[in-house]
């Protein structure tokens, strides 16, 4: 009894050979069509790996300047009139167990800042003056650029430190004792300049002026405008709930509260709603390539049918053909994916360096890359694959 010849299997390194020759038969193609796999791929990947990037700096900046910050200011009574916070708040805040620091600063809304005093009266540069207490720098976590910080002697005279934004705009670049300003119709002299508050964006584009010195030389009447407030890092809820009812007892409704690591994880959620519809860009890209390489795979069937009939007549079966087709498929989208992570993770490098950010790109993104790659390349390739199966080795060697 004779049994008919089992055909043959094609190994994985046979299907990576016979791909690798018809990519390279047609490389301008095949470079082509890789190309929307690799812009797509690569735009998922810059996105992903940028907006991680990004938060991965917040963390590290939250962690430095602590997410412990609180702040409390005068809200608006029933009337919608605006509030006040009373003069003992700082002293009652201070009472609470958990809170390590508590300082205020009140508004100077009059006193206009100048370079000098030959500045028209309405070219201020939106520069905002503040009394300040001196713990106001240990407890909001800031920093001097160049100068110093008032003490207990400056805090008393006509001295002022100025956010980083106030000594940009007034053209300064550094503080020193022959530095002065107009400030409120008289002369300051700049003492100190101040790196960035990133919990305290409003004083960048302050002057900053001791609370003593606001009332003798600005008629300053003390008013409370902010509290900041440095507690333990583990009852920072706690002392929060109780905090308006502690500033003002009276009126704990007409008290606002808040938290300024909270503002900055809500710009970070504002980048994820950005981010979202930049990979949504970006799988457009990729399905555009994903049609590419179905374009490219039909053509080829089209062209090669000669080859297929070849093929068939010389004992290859419809399975062989169908697997040779999608391996081609799989191994263009590969090559296209591959090449879209690495342009991917490299943008991400060279952006997040220019912004002296950590580089971060989170592994699921890549492998979600490559995952999307595969699937875009076995659905990509499945139709044409189909189809070159189902050629007739006879009509295909007849009409070659």
């Amino acid at each position: 009894m004779t049994t008919s010849p089992r055909p043959g299997k094609l190994s994985p390194i046979d299907i990576l050979r016979l791909g690798g020759y018809a990519l390279r038969a047609r490389p301008l193609r095949v470079a082509l069509s890789a190309l929307g796999i690799a812009i797509g791929i690569a735009a998922m990947i810059a996105v992903v790996g940028i907006s991680t990037s990004s938060r991965a700096e917040l963390n590290r900046r939250l962690d430095a300047l602590g997410t412990n910050l609180l702040t409390a200011g005068p809200g608006s009574n029933l009337f919608g009139e605006a509030a006040t916070l009373p003069d003992e708040s700082v002293a009652m805040i201070g009472r609470i167990g958990p809170v390590q620091t508590v300082t205020a600063i009140g508004n100077l809304p009059d006193a206009k800042v100048y370079r000098n005093d030959r500045i028209p009266a309405p070219q201020s540069g939106g520069i905002g003056a503040y009394a300040v207490r001196t713990n106001l720098l240990t407890t909001v976590g800031a920093t001097l650029a160049s100068g110093t910080w008032l003490n207990e002697a400056t805090i008393e005279y006509p001295a002022v430190v100025l956010g980083s934004r106030t000594a940009q705009r007034l053209g300064l670049g550094a503080a020193n004792e022959d530095t002065q300003i107009w400030l409120g119709g008289r002369w300051f002299t700049v003492i100190g300049i101040l790196d960035p508050v990133p919990l305290v964006p409003r004083l960048d584009l302050g002057a900053l002026i001791g609370w003593p010195a606001g009332q003798r030389y600005l008629n300053f009447d003390g008013a409370i405008s902010s509290l900041y407030i440095r507690t333990d890092p583990d009852a920072v809820e706690a002392v929060r709930g109780v905090l308006a009812r502690t500033a003002n007892p009276g009126r704990p409704n007409e008290v606002e509260v808040s938290r300024p690591s909270e503002a900055l994880a809500a710009a970070a959620a504002v980048d994820t709603a950005f981010t979202g519809l930049l990979l949504g860009l970006g799988a457009v890209a990729l399905l555009v390539g994903g049609i590419g390489v179905a374009n490219t795979m039909v053509i080829s069937v089209l062209e090669r049918r000669s080859e297929i009939g070849l093929r068939r007549s010389l004992g290859a079966t419809r399975g062989h053909i169908r697997i040779q087709f999608l391996g081609e498929a799989l191994l263009l989208s590969v090559l296209g994916g591959g090449t879209g992570i690495v342009l991917g993770t490299g943008v991400t490098a060279v952006y997040a360096t220019l912004q002296a950010w950590p580089t971060v790109v989170p592994a699921w993104a890549i492998v979600g890359g490559i995952t999307a790659t595969l699937i875009i390349g076995g659905v990509a390739g499945l139709y044409p694959a189909i189809r070159a199966a189902r050629v007739a080795p006879t009509e295909a060697l007849a009409a070659a």
